[in-house]
């Protein structure tokens, strides 16, 4: 486990931060009703941007509304960039980051692809290192809980000419977060979207841009009112697999374990890279490659498709029982979740909640 040391920053904690016993503390949840970003923790990090001034007003201060002008650039033109992570208590009652760096250098990545500036990753560190032991209360309890972070860039510069912006906002928001699905890791049934596109090579697929987002709700509410739970993304031609929902997708084969390629329309992800690593390290045949979604409905029929399951920073590991295809339900392992999807989720989560020791994905906050 990495310690994370300080920083020399001028991050401000606002005098207005509310003491512990603050009457005007929110309420908060049991663990057994957090559900997934619905409740927000009493504080929030912020820090601007312009091009005069570069990065200033680093602080954390209570939540709040933002004012921003109706000329912004992020409601004409987009400029909307996060990052999803987790803070996890560990077994001494002290609280740890999940691979950290990981983020901050996808948002460095999607940053530059919307032509925005990110903060450095020692500045975001440290604001969320500084956020955390304001609201360092709000940490769940219970295992399977957590608290997830949400760092957000965008920008604020008022202007109408299409260019970017010259001020951004970056900030981070705190929520305690229980299960994402409310199947929990039971397997969850996915629609096979044959019409909407959520990203081509080239475009902003590779980022996590909220206009990747805004794209992808019609699929997800068609396949929700047909008893969904979530989409299979394919590429702009229908053929071959490219993401699940809003995570990456694995399949285990009888000789190998497949994982599409990041061929730019697919977001790359930190428990993905956990998963391929873990893997290896096991002796399995992990390959990463293109793969169609007629060989995916060839391998259920030939009963050779043995698991699929989906991996991300929400829902960890997702198992997949069911894929509707062309009118069609391809049950996977009978609706049960696979060994393979069982042994990653409780090695990753034993990492995450420190019971397996010291890790080197683990950033324990001091």
């Amino acid at each position: 486990m990495m310690k994370f040391v300080p920083m020399n920053s001028d991050i401000k904690i606002s005098t207005q931060i509310l003491p512990e016993n603050s009457p005007l503390r929110k309420s908060k949840v049991s663990d057994s009703n957090l559900g997934f970003g619905q409740y927000f923790t009493d504080h929030l990090f912020q820090v601007k941007y312009s091009s005069k001034l570069g990065w200033h007003s680093a602080e954390v201060l209570p939540y709040h509304q933002f004012h921003i002008d109706p000329a912004a650039a992020v409601l004409h033109y987009g400029q909307a960039l996060f990052e999803g992570m987790k803070a996890f208590r560990q077994p001494d009652g002290g609280m740890s980051l999940f691979r950290p760096d990981f983020n901050f250098k996808r948002l460095h990545e999607g940053a530059d692809r919307l032509c925005m500036q990110a903060p450095p990753s020692e500045l975001m560190h440290q604001g969320i290192i500084e956020l955390l032991k304001v609201d360092k209360s709000w940490l769940p309890q219970t295992r399977g809980c957590s608290l997830y972070i949400r760092p957000t860039l965008i920008g604020t510069e008022a202007f109408l000419g299409v260019r970017p912006s010259n001020e951004y906002l970056f900030f981070v928001i705190l929520s305690p977060v229980g299960a994402y699905y409310k199947e929990g890791l039971n397997p969850i049934s996915i629609w096979v979207e044959q019409e909407d596109v959520r990203a081509a090579v080239g475009g902003l697929g590779a980022t996590k841009a909220g206009a990747n987002y805004a794209g992808s709700l019609r699929a997800a509410l068609r396949a929700k009112s047909k008893g969904y739970a979530q989409v299979l993304w394919l590429d702009v031609n229908h053929e071959f697999v490219e993401e699940v929902g809003t995570m990456n997708v694995f399949f285990v084969f009888k000789n190998e374990i497949v994982t599409p390629e990041l061929t730019g329309s697919i977001l790359s992800g930190g428990v993905r890279d956990s998963v391929i690593e873990l893997l290896k390290a096991k002796g399995k045949n992990v390959v990463q490659r293109k793969i169609s979604i007629q060989e995916v409905k060839n391998a259920v029929e030939n009963k050779t498709l043995l698991e699929v399951f989906g991996t991300g920073t929400a829902a960890v590991i997702s198992p997949v029982g069911t894929l509707h295809y062309q009118n069609q339900d391809l049950i996977i392992n009978n609706k049960t979740i696979g060994p393979i999807a069982q042994s990653l989720y409780n090695e990753i989560t034993a990492i995450q909640y420190g019971e397996k020791g010291p890790h080197p994905w683990l950033v324990q906050i001091v």
